[in-house]
C-alpha cells in the first residue's frame, strides 16, 4: 500500500534525474511536496518540476551544490518556507567514477594513476554534501520530534570492486555515517536509513557502451522502498531495491 505523504515535505538532492527524480516523482504522487536540489543543469530541474503539475504533491527544484554551505543552508530554507517543517531527506546527490576515469567500466585504473582533484571532489560530494545536508535538517527534525533521512548507497561487492576507488570507498563512509547516526538520533523520532537499487541503474554515472552483459536497473526500482522510509519508524535498515518485499 502506497503510503499517504500530503501534508509532508521531502528534500531530494540530485532531483533532476534517475533516482533522485524516480523518488521526487514518487513522493508527489503519493502527495508530498518535495524540493530538489539540482547542481547544474536547471533544464533538467525544470522538466521534473513540470510531470508533477497534475500530481497531488508539487515539486520545486532549486539549484544548489551540497558541497557548499550557503548554498545547503538557502535549500533549507526554501523547504521550511512550505510547511515550516522537513519530514523527509533523501541524501542522493553523488558523482560517481566518470569524474575519474570515463572508461572506468571497461578499463579500471589504479588508485595511484588518479587526478588528486578529481578524488578529493567525488569525496566532497558523497560524503562531506551528505554531512552538510544532514547536519542543516536534523535540528529542524529535532524539533518537530519527527523525520526520515534516506541515504542511498550501492552494493557492498560494488564498494570494493577493482578501479572503483573513490566512488566505492566513499558509499563505504556514508554507510558508517548511517550507522553512527542512527545511534546518536536513536529515541528521537528521527530515523536514518539506507537504500540501494541493487545493481547498475540507467542514471547518468552509467557510461554508453557498458557490456551487453550488465542490465541496467531501472530507477523506478527505488520508489516502493522509498516511499516506505519515508515514513518509517524504525532506524537502521539497509534496503535493497531487487530484493524489496511490501511488509505484510
Amino acid at each position: 500500500m502506497t503510503p499517504d505523504l500530503r501534508d509532508r515535505v521531502a528534500i531530494v538532492t540530485g532531483g533532476g534525474r534517475g533516482i533522485g527524480r524516480a523518488i521526487a516523482l514518487g513522493y508527489a504522487r503519493a502527495g508530498a511536496d518535495v524540493v530538489t536540489a539540482v547542481a547544474r543543469n536547471l533544464a533538467e530541474a525544470e522538466e521534473v518540476a513540470a510531470a508533477s503539475k497534475p500530481l497531488p504533491g508539487r515539486i520545486e527544484s532549486v539549484q544548489a551544490d551540497v558541497t557548499v554551505p550557503s548554498e545547503v543552508e538557502a535549500l533549507v530554507e526554501r523547504a521550511l518556507a512550505i510547511r515550516g517543517r522537513i519530514d523527509i531527506l533523501v541524501n542522493n546527490a553523488a558523482r560517481g567514477m566518470r569524474f575519474v576515469n570515463e572508461q572506468f567500466m571497461t578499463d579500471p585504473k589504479p588508485f595511484w594513476e588518479a587526478d588528486p582533484a578529481a578524488w578529493r571532489m567525488v569525496i566532497e560530494t558523497n560524503v562531506v554534501g551528505v554531512f552538510l545536508m544532514s547536519r542543516a535538517v536534523v535540528p529542524h527534525m529535532l524539533a518537530t520530534g519527527r523525520g526520515s533521512i534516506i541515504n542511498v548507497t550501492i552494493n557492498h561487492a560494488t564498494m570494493v570492486r577493482r578501479g572503483f576507488s573513490p566512488y566505492g570507498p566513499s558509499k563505504a563512509a556514508l554507510e558508517a555515517m548511517t550507522e553512527v547516526w542512527a545511534a546518536e538520533l536513536e529515541g528521537t523520532g528521527v530515523v536514518v536509513n539506507l537504500l540501494a537499487p541493487g545493481g547498475a541503474t540507467a542514471t547518468g554515472m552509467v557510461p554508453d557502451g557498458v557490456p551487453e552483459a550488465i542490465r541496467l536497473l531501472s530507477p523506478e526500482i527505488v520508489v516502493a522502498p522509498a516511499l516506505h522510509l519515508a515514513v518509517t519508524e524504525r532506524s537502521g535498515q539497509r534496503i535493497l531495491a531487487t530484493e524489496w518485499n511490501e511488509p505484510g
